[in-house]
């Protein structure tokens, strides 16, 4: 699913180096990676979907070869095939929750908005526990609450990779094993493939392949 050789990527006027010489990850694969903050676990992700471009190096995710898109083609990619549970949510707080779920389809007009696509939506919102709250503008929930209406958006285009920066990172015990259980039946039932970075030790137990971050990184300065 995921195939990474000879990565390269620094910021502009930063420090900031990423290396990365090989990374495979499999089709149906749950996957955790740790480290600690600022070592680039985040710029990975952006990096696989695209959100950011490299300077050099192959990234391949399934039959796209993403370090070879121009942006609009990378955008497409990114909406059409990657469900992404970002750190800071990136919901808009002026949409309502069913509308920020459904905020792929509306972004991309090459993605069909369909009854179907609704209730799917709607279903997810139910398991999360916010069925009741579908027309609720999204700065009126909580942290929490807004971090369940990101996992849902990221499963709503029925991804075959899905990208989680930190998703349990503002959900208590009993919501983090909602969100944690929702990713893996949902990776279980597409066989789709999960992608987590996270600093929480708890969860790494319901993950295939755990990946030490600093292990896999050729070389770094941070």
């Amino acid at each position: 699913m995921i195939e990474i050789t000879q990565l390269k990527f620094d910021y502009p006027k930063s420090d900031f180096r990423l290396r990365i010489d090989g990374l495979t990850i499999q089709e149906g694969e749950k996957v955790a990676i740790v480290g600690p903050s600022g070592s680039g676990k985040t710029t990975l992700l952006n990096l696989i979907a695209g959100i950011t471009a490299t300077d050099s190096g192959k990234i391949k995710v399934g039959q796209f070869e993403v370090s070879k898109l121009d942006d609009s083609a990378r955008r497409d990619f990114r909406s059409s095939q990657i469900g992404m549970v970002f750190q800071q949510f990136e919901l808009i707080e002026y949409l309502s929750v069913l509308e920020n779920i459904l905020l792929p389809f509306l972004v991309n007009q090459s993605m069909q908005l369909s009854q179907d696509v609704k209730q799917r939506a709607e279903s997810a919102a139910r398991s999360m526990g916010l069925g009741d709250k579908l027309r609720r503008k999204s700065r009126r929930l909580s942290q929490g609450e807004q971090q369940r209406v990101a996992i849902c958006r990221a499963l709503v285009n029925e991804p075959k990779l899905i990208l989680a920066d930190e998703p349990t990172g503002n959900l208590d015990p009993k919501n983090k094993r909602l969100s944690l259980d929702l990713l893996f039946e949902y990776c279980d039932q597409h066989r789709a493939t999960l992608v987590v970075v996270t600093h929480d030790t708890t969860v790494l137990d319901g993950f295939e392949r755990t990946i030490d971050f600093e292990t896999l990184v050729a070389m770094k300065d941070s």
